[in-house]
């Protein structure tokens, strides 16, 4: 601690004048293809991940500390079957554990990203419940519908920043994926629908608790969910539901795996770190949120990482070159 101490106060000069400089991004997410060498890693040749074998998904190691979790039935639009409501909770679960992974990226096989619910695999749970009574069948279903909402609430709270590459149609339950996922870009063929009540029943997964949250607009979330309407990309953008649109699939993958290196560079301790307290932030007032953060960063200020960023930050390195601990 006391060589951190040291370390820091002989560069705090050179530091303050180097973070109140102009700063540029180092990569270009529009449009901007991946080297051929990451090509070749995240979508030629891609490595299977060995600890992850599903029925519905498909999870491969696509670069360095990144994983590619593909929604893997296209034969069926990738239509989310009984298999796929226990699989992505388990997966989810390795991924948050997993020291060596520090970015995700989530895509559709096939033509589209998702159709949503499989609705005859899925209708005999909520059409035909068991019990002997309202009280018994009514506990069931709420046990349910508690166990498929955290398929999409374990992706927030997995701490390795997860981006969501959308392509073709993103319905139902699509919908509920992408809005519990941290980053969104999507081609320009892809749209959006909250289709839930075209079969009758109200969002109840998660799309009508984080949607608002996210693009901010009471007014745009109601109409999307009262009618079922499609929302197109450019639309997608403007609201905020998207932060990029692209001309297609590949070229919105290969910016998202350029985006996942660029997170996967950093220190694992800050990212998640700051993935954490931003969730928190979201669902707190500011004051406790500031306790939060105070609490959270008494502990995490004392990471190693912190001498080896600015090392590199004051030798001009690229912050690829410096090699964090796992977490």
């Amino acid at each position: 601690m006391a060589a951190t101490m040291a370390f820091s106060q002989r560069f705090h000069k050179l530091l303050i004048q180097h973070l109140t400089a102009p700063t540029k991004l180092g990569f270009n997410v529009s449009f901007c293809p991946l080297s051929s060498s990451a090509q070749q890693a995240s979508r030629g040749y891609p490595c299977e991940a060995s600890d992850h074998n599903y029925e519905s998904l498909r999870v491969t190691s696509a670069q360095k500390h990144i994983l590619h979790v593909q929604l893997n039935r296209p034969e069926k639009r990738n239509a989310m079957n009984r298999a796929f409501w226990r699989e992505m909770v388990e997966c989810f679960e390795k991924i948050a554990k997993d020291p060596d992974c520090r970015a995700v990226v989530i895509s559709g096989a096939g033509k589209m990203f998702s159709t949503g619910l499989d609705l005859i695999d899925m209708a005999p749970e909520f059409m035909q419940p068991q019990g002997d009574d309202v009280a018994r069948i009514s506990w069931k279903l709420r046990d349910l519908i508690s166990r498929y909402q955290k398929t999409f609430t374990v992706i927030e709270k997995c701490p390795k920043p997860v981006i969501s590459v959308i392509h073709g149609g993103c319905i139902g339950g699509g919908v509920d994926l992408i809005t519990a996922c941290d980053i969104r870009y999507c081609a320009q063929d892809a749209y959006f629908q909250v289709k839930e009540v075209d079969v009758g029943l109200a969002a109840d997964v998660g799309t009508l608790q984080r949607l608002p949250k996210i693009i901010g607009n009471q007014s745009l979330v109601n109409e999307l969910v009262f009618t079922a309407r499609k929302m197109m990309a450019d639309e997608a953008l403007v609201s905020g539901l998207v932060s990029r649109v692209f001309q297609d699939k590949d070229v919105a993958l290969d910016a998202a795996f350029a985006l996942a290196a660029e997170i996967s560079s950093k220190s694992p301790v800050a990212v998640q770190s700051s993935k954490i307290n931003l969730l928190y932030s979201r669902d707190h007032p500011v004051d406790e949120s500031l306790q939060y953060m105070a609490s959270w960063n008494m502990s995490m200020l004392q990471t190693q990482d912190i001498s080896k960023s600015i090392q590199a930050t004051m030798e001009k390195k690229d912050m690829k070159s410096v090699t964090f601990s796992k977490l």
